[in-house]
This record gives C-alpha cells, sequence and structure tokens, in this order.
C-alpha cells in the first residue's frame, strides 16, 4: 500500500492506472463502518484508494476540529489489512494552500437538517469532496448512509455538475447493541454511551410503525421526540420525517421517507436514520 502526502505524488502514481478505480474518504480515526466502504470497492473496482483529511472546512469555529479523534498508525494498518492501493493524506495547507478562495455550494438540499444546525458546514463538505474527485479521478466513490443527508447533496453535487463518478451508499454499520458506528463515539462517557441508544431505539420505533401500517409522519416524529425525552441526558438538535429526495418534512408517507435525528450527549453530537419505503 502506498501513502502519499502530496497531490503531486498521488497523480503521479494515478497516472499510470487506466482501470475502474474506487474512492472511499474518510477523515479518519476508521471503524468498521468506513472498512465496509473499502470492501464495496475492492468488490467493485480494479483499484481501491482512500482519503485521510479532517477537513477544517466543515467545521464551525465552535466545534471538535482540534480535538477530532486521530490515530494515523492504526489507520494505516486498517487499511493495508483490507489491501487498499494507496492512501492520500495531505495537509490542510496542501488542500487549501495560501490565497484559497473557491467554494461549491449546493443550494436547496443543504439548508435543512444538519444545514440548519451547522450552517457552514455543507460548503467544507462539497468543496472538499470536488476537489478530491478531482485530484483521484474515480470512477466510483463510497459514502456511509448514516451521513444520509450528506449523501444526497454530494449526489446532487455530482450530477449538477456533470462530474463523471458514481456515488454509491453503503448501509449504516452498527455496533452489537444498536449503536451506529462513529468516530465521535469515543467522547461519551459509559453513562453517555448507554443513553445514546436511544437513537437507535428511535430508528427501529419508526421501522416498526411503518412496517405496522403507520403513515402518519407527525405521530412517528412525535413519538421519537417522546422517546428522547425520556433519557435524561439526551439533547435533541433535530427529529425530521422528510421527504427522501428533497429532505421537505412531510405529514403523510407515501413515497420513501427519510426519518432522521440528532442529538447531544454532553458535548458530543450524534446522527441516526433510516429510510422508510413504501
Amino acid at each position: 500500500m502506498l501513502v502519499h502526502r502530496t497531490i503531486a505524488d498521488f497523480r503521479a502514481w494515478r497516472a499510470a492506472w487506466s482501470g475502474s478505480v474506487g474512492l472511499v474518504p474518510t477523515m479518519g480515526y476508521l471503524h468498521e463502518g468506513h472498512l465496509s466502504l473499502v470492501r464495496a470497492s475492492k468488490r467493485d473496482c480494479a483499484i481501491t484508494v482512500a482519503t485521510i483529511f479532517v477537513n477544517p472546512t466543515q467545521f464551525a469555529p465552535t466545534e471538535d476540529l482540534s480535538t477530532y479523534p486521530r490515530d494515523e498508525a492504526r489507520d494505516l494498518d486498517l487499511l493495508k489489512a483490507e489491501r487498499v492501493d494507496a492512501v492520500l493524506i495531505p495537509t490542510a495547507d496542501e488542500i487549501y494552500p495560501d490565497g484559497y478562495a473557491t467554494y461549491v455550494e449546493v443550494e436547496g438540499l443543504t439548508a435543512r437538517l444538519e444545514g440548519a444546525s451547522r450552517p457552514t458546514h455543507f460548503r467544507g463538505v462539497t468543496t472538499v469532496v470536488m476537489k478530491l474527485l478531482q485530484i483521484m479521478r474515480p470512477q466510483r466513490a463510497y459514502f456511509g448512509q448514516k451521513d444520509a443527508q450528506q449523501l444526497a447533496v454530494v449526489r446532487r453535487m455530482v450530477h449538477d455538475l456533470n462530474v463523471p463518478v458514481e456515488i454509491i451508499g453503503q448501509p449504516i454499520v452498527r455496533e452489537p447493541d444498536g449503536l451506529a458506528m462513529s468516530s465521535r463515539n469515543v467522547y461519551l462517557t459509559p453513562e453517555q454511551r448507554q443513553a445514546a441508544l436511544v437513537l437507535s431505539r428511535c430508528v427501529r420505533m419508526a421501522e416498526q410503525w411503518f412496517t405496522d401500517g403507520v403513515r402518519d409522519a407527525t405521530a412517528i416524529r412525535d413519538e421519537m421526540h417522546a422517546m428522547i425525552a425520556e433519557e435524561p441526558l439526551a439533547e435533541v438538535d433535530y427529529v425530521s420525517l422528510a421527504d427522501a429526495e428533497t429532505l421537505q418534512e412531510i405529514d403523510h408517507i407515501e413515497a420513501p421517507a427519510l426519518a432522521s435525528l440528532a442529538v447531544r450527549f454532553g458535548s458530543t453530537r450524534l446522527i441516526d436514520n433510516t429510510t422508510l419505503t413504501p
């Protein structure tokens, strides 16, 4: 496995490859969710490349950029074990050199949910993803469904800008007790870790009610709110049941709908979701 630190070095290596390339962009501190993306790429593509880059432009000044968990040596060991072909680990100055002034923004989809809570977040995400797609020129790029809005935004971006890449979403990977895997789970105290299971309980409830024939979106949202209210360590950021394509809130489920939520446990903010398809 080759490790590249500069765009120029990676591009020189990439120029030698003409087969299909799969990209797995990450911010490091890898877990099984990331590795499931790697395995999907290995299944589909001749070459699999990954990135490790904690992207500063998607963090607000009050967020956890400086404390975001990092363990490069462990990450490289995990990627090597999965037989990744190459990894790009650039510095912030490499991606955003002095005088950098160009950003990519997707309107509409980014105004709601995560975008309402984190107004500058998606501009940073779409900009860095577009840069990585231009640098690495993959045929396919792999993202986790846990960040469902991010997946929708990236798909809209590549569609609107005619980027020749297939964006592939992979299912959420969960801990044995149901908590969605996240690099931020490491922040949780034991008590918060137990309390955080309310997210997966809400998701399972939404799925069960839907399976049982409930199509009243307001009723499902209200029950999710009520479940979180019963957990004293949980502070709701948002609870949503929205059209899966537009992310507009709905009253009745008639088309695929995204049930999603963001909840804080102390200073740690976690998200979860499920798609309900009639």
